[in-house]
């Protein structure tokens, strides 16, 4: 063998570490979370900072890394049509083609695999080299950053999806946490109603419009007056002709007040006089905008219509602190969460009982995104309409159909799979015995 082949065998070893190199390091950088490298600075390894600082200047250390492998993949093609240039045709393909499996496995997928699997612990023993690499590639590395920028400019992308991040790595660190007791379960999920609320709009928290509770202005005064009594609402919306037509909204204090005026004959009263504006605010509103809203409006209380203009439900300040603290329950609430606990580990509940209030009264994590209640989950698991006595299993339980109304499942038994599982086996053992 001659000193220049075996030069540039040793170039080819040489880049092949070098890439591989490079790709455990970007692969880990991607994958690796930011309060697990904030909690080992804490504790004193100096290795996790400079990892941070690498992340810090994301754009910077992506583009050096994607400089160095490209570097490494021209060079290697260099030497190898340097070294198969000493080769006969037949052997010089068959060389080369080991050549571009060697650099695909050991250069590239078999390093971006293990540090993503060992993020944390790849990031922090390869940091320093990394922030070495960096220096010296620098220039380059920043020239090639400008122009990305410039590319994502023409693109329209300036970089919206950095709100999304930040959610992401707070929605992290609190789970961090309540798994290392300093955040309480309570804290948490107060914590995580605020975040999920940017993701959310008006009609995933609103009354729905089945559920609300209105009055005809066409009905007997003393009928309202009764009606009123009974709901334990203080406001109602009014409507004349149609229920999508909504008037006003009947505020009880005014009712009241003009009982008491009329020394307490309802009869005497004009309905229509005393009635509150109605607000009315689209379905699709974010929960912060709805927020600020209200205020801004120094109201508490609105009604939800659709593009066109059909009433789909009502939404309250106190629907949107819910989604922060929980549900709030006063004298006049019913058992309002729906869910009926069984001995044998299952549970009653309503259809309309909203998934999130499920997950975190019993922090379970049964998924909102295509539904808002549990019946709508159901149904668009099952994709079809249920019938009665009819029963599906899916994100780990298991659910049982007991009653409908039309199209509508209006009550259902839920059962962990493993407890169900668990019944059934001591009721076997009972029947054995």
């Amino acid at each position: 063998m001659s000193p220049e082949t075996g030069l540039t065998g040793g170039g080819i070893v040489f880049l092949l570490l070098l890439s591989a190199f490079l790709s455990a390091a970007r692969a880990a950088l991607a994958e690796v979370s930011r309060n697990r490298l904030g909690e080992m600075q804490k504790r004193g390894l100096a290795a996790a900072g400079t990892v941070l600082r690498l992340l810090d200047r994301e754009d910077r250390t992506i583009a050096a890394l994607s400089l160095g492998q490209m570097l490494c993949i021209g060079l290697a093609g260099y030497a190898a049509a340097m070294l198969l240039g000493q080769v006969e045709a037949i052997g010089a393909v068959a060389a080369a083609f080991a050549l571009v499996l060697l650099f695909s496995f050991f250069g590239f997928i078999l390093p971006a695999l293990y540090g993503a699997k060992r993020a944390e612990r790849v990031a922090v023993s390869l940091g320093r080299a990394v922030e070495g690499f960096i220096v010296l590639t620098g220039p380059p590395a920043a020239g090639l950053q400008a122009l990305a920028r410039w590319f994502l400019r023409l693109t329209g992308v300036n970089g919206g999806e950095e709100g999304q991040t930040v959610h992401e790595d707070l929605r992290e660190t609190i789970e961090l946490h309540t798994k290392e007791g300093t955040v309480f379960k309570n804290d948490r999920d107060m914590l995580s109603g605020i975040l999920a609320m940017q993701d959310l709009e008006v009609s995933d928290i609103m009354v729905h419009r089945t559920k609300m509770t209105m009055i005809d202005i066409e009905e007997d005064p003393r009928e309202i007056v009764s009606k009123v009594l009974k709901s334990g609402h203080t406001r109602i919306p009014v409507w004349k002709e149609t229920p999508d037509n909504i008037i006003g909204v009947l505020h009880a204090k005014n009712l009241f007040a003009a009982l008491q005026k009329h020394a307490g004959d309802a009869s005497k009263i004009d309905i229509e006089d005393i009635l509150l504006p109605s607000w009315f605010v689209p379905d699709t509103r974010a929960i912060p905008d709805q927020l600020n809203a209200f205020l801004k409006r120094k109201s508490h209380f609105a009604i939800v219509v659709d593009e066109y203009g059909e009433v789909q439900g009502l939404v309250t300040l106190e629907d949107i602190i819910e989604e922060i603290v929980g549900d709030i329950k006063d004298e006049h609430d019913a058992v309002a969460t729906g869910v009926r606990p069984k001995p044998d580990g299952s549970y009653l509940v309503d259809g309309g009982v909203p998934i999130r209030d499920l997950n975190r009264a019993f922090d379970w994590t049964l998924p909102d995104d295509e539904a808002n209640t549990i019946a709508g989950l159901v149904i668009h698991e099952a994709r079809m309409i249920p019938q009665v006595g009819q029963a599906f299993v899916f994100h780990g339980f298991r659910f049982e159909i007991l009653k409908k109304r039309r199209h509508q499942i209006t009550a259902l038994r839920m059962a962990p799979v493993q407890r169900e599982e668990e019944a059934k086996g001591e009721e076997a053992k009972g029947e054995e015995a």
